[in-house]
């Protein structure tokens, strides 16, 4: 089972909560953030359905592989 770590960061004039290079929206505050972030990071446990999915990698290609429904990663949030 793959692990992602939400973190809790400052970003453009709030606090936002991130994955890897990837921001979230900002919120005006660090709580705000932290809610939003366990929220997001409790809906990834949920399984969904299996489907094709189609995103664009850190190259900026578009990749289309399968995802098992029921194949979530372990989510968390850190400060």
């Amino acid at each position: 089972m793959a692990k992602i770590h939400y973190k809790i960061v400052q970003h453009d004039g709030g606090w936002a909560y991130k994955l890897g290079d990837v921001f979230s929206e900002s919120f005006p505050t660090h709580d705000a953030a932290m809610r939003a972030a366990k929220r997001v990071a409790q809906e990834q446990h949920v399984p969904g359905n299996d489907a094709y999915i189609e995103y664009q990698d850190e190259k900026g290609e578009w990749r289309t592989e399968y995802s098992a429904g029921g194949d979530r990663p372990d989510a968390d949030v850190t400060d």
